[in-house]
């Protein structure tokens, strides 16, 4: 049996490998020159950073994290999270909730304040139960933090209004604070939430796809890049899958590709199901690369919720991941940028982008101008799933009409799931195991 797998990225190789130790014939059809996805990573003179945004190895799921370990075993580096958010020219521990000494005194108040107030209306049943994810935020951590962090920094993220995204993705993803947390937070006692993150993995050497490529080793020579499917028929059977120029005959077809890109390839979609998959909302992704001579804070990553302060929503440092990750005497920092398609941002220059992430970098005292020696930026036009109200409707849509066809869609831009790498590793797990294999 001949399986075709849409899509080079995570998904895509991690599916095509179990496909093939399980006997079966795997084609995997990347359209970019190199396979990996958001998981590609580049070495530029002696700067390593992710493409796709910055990627560390964790989970809760203890399955995948063994899988990820082991595919990067002997070249492992092990790295203590230390996270801040930039808050009012301080740095706030991560998450906000565990930080509240750290903020000045009134915001500190207004939040223990909230909380408390809160707390107390939802256990008298006075607080009506959340039907989108701003009026959750608040329901679950009073107006205090939604206000200072939690609704400024998500609607930065996400680039579109809480008060219009779903609510049903935040459990499991977005913790409930206990109160004891809260009330140790507030007074200076040390409280830690996000634990399945407190010690994270990372490439020795490679970057992130280090990760992919230790995955894919097995099938590269059945990994096809610069394939840009174009056309994909049903003929009795089997499938056709088509460039343009060449055509690949299939028994199976699986999609990891963004769902959109699929459906332009199929001939007689209904309308419903266009208008659907059009809706969905997503977020492309901008990341500026800056190499320093000396030293950056022993700071993770860190958000940056004021949009005030500058574009970015996140920041990290790459050299603080892995020591390989910058020349000798140097540091690497990596911006991450969020944006519609068609904003401003996806109108400025690679040079505009530089200039505005170094400015901000150099507000927060983190570089001073003078000790960058390298720059670089990189674009992913589909990064972010955006939940908003109608998202479970058409998504529900677009998947039942894929299921009918017999294309399965599996992975982060197929389902159209905001899945993290283990996400994306579950659910080619779950996928394989649904067709009785191991």
């Amino acid at each position: 049996m001949k399986t075709v797998i849409l899509g080079g990225g995570l998904s895509g190789l991690t599916l095509a490998r179990l496909l093939q130790e399980n006997g079966r014939d795997v084609v995997v059809l990347e359209a970019e020159r190199e396979y990996g996805g958001l998981c590609r990573s580049k070495t530029d003179q002696g700067f390593t950073f992710d493409t796709g945004g910055s990627h560390i190895i964790f989970s809760r799921d203890i399955e995948v994290l063994a899988f990820m370990r082991r595919m990067i075993a002997g070249n492992e580096h092990r790295n203590n999270r230390n996270t801040k958010i930039f808050y009012k020219q301080q740095f706030v521990k991560y998450p906000f909730e565990n930080g509240l000494s750290d903020l000045p005194l009134e915001d500190r108040f207004f939040c223990i304040n909230g909380f408390v107030k809160n707390l107390i209306a939802v256990e008298k049943g006075e607080v009506p139960a959340p039907v989108n994810f701003r009026e959750w935020i608040c329901y679950t951590f009073g107006n205090g933090i939604a206000e200072c962090y939690m609704v400024p920094y998500n609607e930065k993220i996400w680039k579109y209004p809480t008060d219009r995204m779903s609510l049903h993705w935040v459990d499991g993803r977005i913790p409930r604070p206990p109160v004891e947390d809260i009330i140790k937070s507030a007074i200076g006692i040390g409280t830690e939430g996000y634990t399945h993150q407190a010690v994270f993995s990372y490439p020795l050497d490679g970057g992130i796809e280090a990760l992919v490529r230790a995955i894919a080793q097995p099938i590269e020579k059945f990994t096809r890049t610069s394939f840009r499917v174009t056309s994909i028929k049903k003929s009795g059977k089997q499938w056709l899958i088509s460039n343009g120029n060449e055509n690949i005959v299939a028994d199976q077809c699986i999609c990891t590709m963004p769902v959109q890109h699929l459906l332009l390839c199929l001939e007689d979609v209904p309308r419903e199901v266009k208008n659907a998959a059009g809706a969905l909302k997503y977020n492309a992704l901008v990341c500026v690369n800056i190499g320093i001579k000396g030293s950056v804070p022993a700071i993770s990553w860190l958000y940056v919720p004021d949009p005030a302060v500058g574009r970015t929503n996140r920041i990290s440092f790459p050299s603080g991941y892995s020591p390989h990750n910058a020349p000798d005497g140097c540091s690497a920092i990596l911006a991450e940028i969020t944006h519609q398609p068609g904003d401003d941002v996806a109108g400025m220059t690679d040079a505009e982008l530089i200039r505005d992430v170094v400015d901000m970098l150099q507000g927060m005292q983190i570089l001073h101008q003078d000790q960058v020696v390298y720059s670089s930026v990189e674009r992913q036009p589909f990064a972010y799933v955006v939940y908003d109200l109608e998202y479970q409707k058409n998504s529900a849509i677009v998947r039942e009409y894929c299921s009918e066809i017999g294309i399965s869609l599996v992975g982060r831009f197929a389902q159209f799931e905001y899945l993290n790498m283990d996400g994306c590793i579950r659910s080619v797990l779950d996928f394989v195991a649904s067709l009785g294999l191991e």
